[in-house]
């Protein structure tokens, strides 16, 4: 990527500015946000790419005033060339006269003195224009490689001048940066409009399934590396070299994860929604259900219609056997079998036709506990299928490195003994028996005190130490929360339907 072609269009787009060409300092504005999205996509270190993130949201920022001072000139001009008598305007130190040479002696108007100015016609207050993906209005000049090209016309169907379809979700930045946050900064997000739509479901889905970065980071999760793998094979290689997964190498369009209870797998959605830059729906049981009879169904369809608008873009859904579980049953519920229906069918025409652009998919992923209760359809279409194990010694190592990143940990404790001693322990019961171990001290020392004698006893004597004791102590009292029973389940159906 040429920096000095982004700074001189930046130049030039603000010089066009200052000068009063409103319009074509918008296409320039454009291609310049434009040209920083394509090298924020090629960039890896993280650094970098918030600060190239921070300088594109400047120029939208730019950009967006620029939109609203010549949306406002051009709703003057309106008024100008309506008006019977004719009228000025001026606005951005130019003056435009609009006069009714057409006189006719039937019509004559009450006379004036012609050294007035007529008194200035109401204009109607519009809100200040947001910068979307899809713009509407008058034809701009089209940009081209990041530079002003031919006039293109501003439909769906035909090229898009404005800001790149960058990676930025409803709310949030799927490449890392916030979206229009509770700050209300600009960004170059496009807006999901509900064209025959219910417009409270599709702010319904927006503000209750739409997910903000969780700020969870592969490093943030102990061992499970197959898994890790998988999940940027199927989401962020695709996005990175999209000529290669095409055809028959085209991206897995379900992932299906399968473990215990508390070894990670919602964890790992949320490191996909912060490390693989794609929209990120957080779905639940609540979200995809109403009382209102064929409206669970229609939330369903709008979910799957807003992530192939923001694609590309992830469907998360957590505890997914209590929204599909296996049809037929006797005391399943006509409404609970349509909405099954209904994301069958959505399923199945996420990701397109065979050839389709990488870049344009919707990958779904799914957790469950009880995977042998889901329906026989649903796990078809989930093509990838792997299990999340229980951590073993070297992950269980890590886990306590990273619960204890906070705490004082003594001398005397050894990681890798009290990582053996937890064998079995999932996830969050070794964080259970990290809690538990930090609180030991601070229980001794305020031990038959009263709440006012306890304000007065200095910080550093609450916070002391974390000891050997203390640790072998909470996992007496911390047991195990998976049995072994259950892991038989566990590793008879992934010997049956796994697809690893």
């Amino acid at each position: 990527m040429n920096l000095a072609d982004i700074a001189e269009n930046t130049r030039t787009g603000r010089e066009n500015a200052l000068l009063g060409d409103y319009e074509t300092a918008m296409v320039y504005y454009q291609g310049v946000t434009q040209q920083i999205q394509r090298l924020i996509s090629t960039l890896r270190d993280q650094e970098r790419r918030h600060m190239w993130q921070q300088v594109k949201q400047e120029i939208v920022k730019e950009y967006e005033q620029v939109r609203e001072i010549n949306g406002i000139l051009q709703s003057f001009k309106i008024e100008s060339a309506g008006s019977p008598n004719g009228a000025f305007s001026a606005y951005g130190g130019g003056f435009d006269r609009g006069i009714n040479f057409d006189h006719d002696p039937r019509h004559e108007q009450p006379t004036r003195d012609p050294d007035v100015w007529p008194p200035p016609t109401p204009v109607e207050q519009r809100p200040s224009p947001n910068v979307r993906g899809v713009q509407k209005g008058p034809p701009q000049r089209g940009v081209v490689n990041g530079k002003p090209g031919s006039r293109a016309s501003n439909s769906r169907a035909g090229p898009n001048p404005g800001p790149a379809r960058g990676r930025v979700g409803p709310s949030g930045g799927r490449d890392g940066s916030a979206g229009k946050g509770k700050k209300g900064e600009p960004t170059d997000e496009k807006k999901f409009e509900p064209q025959g739509h219910d417009k409270d479901l599709v702010e319904h889905l927006e503000r209750d399934i739409v997910q903000r970065n969780p700020n969870v980071r592969w490093d943030d999760i102990a061992s499970l590396t197959e898994a890790k793998k998988l999940l940027e094979e199927a989401v962020v290689l695709p996005l990175i070299v999209p000529d290669v997964f095409k055809g028959i190498r085209r991206p897995w369009k379900g992932v299906l994860m399968v473990g215990p209870p508390g070894t990670g797998k919602t964890l790992l959605a949320k490191a996909v929604a912060t490390e693989c830059g794609t929209t990120f729906f957080n779905v639940s049981t609540s979200s995809l259900t109403s009382k209102w009879h064929g409206e669970s169904e229609k939330l369903v369809r709008l979910l799957f219609e807003m992530a192939r608008f923001y694609a590309p873009s992830t469907v998360f859904i957590d505890e997914i056997d209590s929204i599909c579980s296996k049809r037929g049953s006797g005391s399943e519920h006509e409404a609970s079998r349509r909405v099954k229906s209904e994301i069958l069918v959505q399923m199945d025409g996420v990701s397109g036709v065979d050839g389709e652009d990488p870049t344009k998919s919707v990958m779904v992923l799914a957790a469950t506990n009880f995977p042998w209760d889901l329906d026989e359809a649903l796990r078809r279409r989930l093509e990838k299928r792997i299990y999340i194990p229980l951590p073993d010694a070297a992950g269980r190592r890590q886990l306590l490195e990273i619960n204890l990143k906070e705490v004082e940990v003594g001398s005397d404790v050894d990681l890798d003994k009290i990582a053996e001693m937890a064998e079995g322990y999932s996830g969050a019961d070794i964080t259970c028996v990290c809690r538990d171990a930090a609180m030991m001290s601070f229980r001794r020392r305020i031990s038959g005190l009263r709440p006012d004698e306890v304000r007065n006893i200095p910080k550093h004597e609450l916070t002391m130490p974390t000891t050997n004791e203390d640790f072998v102590e909470a996992l007496k009292k911390v047991n195990k929360s998976v049995s072994q029973e259950d892991l038989e389940k566990y590793k008879k159906w992934m010997e049956e339907f796994g697809s690893v």
